[in-house]
């Protein structure tokens, strides 16, 4: 398989998952560059990672009544705003 993601190193943060995901749950969080179909375009990238394994192909999802979602939406604009 081909790779369309390339993140930046310095633009990565994890922040852990709530229950009910499994222990050893994170979202991780990064800017990075993809590959589309007219070139490459910067993006906000949000993956799951299970026992430091990123989840391809699962999207995040995130617990009602946890703050997992507000958790991550601050490690984006924190993100954005260090650029």
């Amino acid at each position: 398989m081909t790779k369309i993601y390339f993140p930046d190193s310095s633009s990565v943060r994890f922040v852990e998952a709530s229950s009910p995901h499994p222990p050893n749950t994170q979202y991780k969080i990064s800017l990075g560059l993809e590959a589309w179909e007219d070139g490459n375009h910067e993006v906000v990238k949000i993956q799951m990672v299970y026992n430091d394994v990123i989840a391809g192909r699962r999207s995040p999802s995130y617990p009602s009544g946890s703050s997992d979602f507000q958790k991550v939406a601050e490690a984006v604009h924190q993100l954005l705003g260090s650029r």
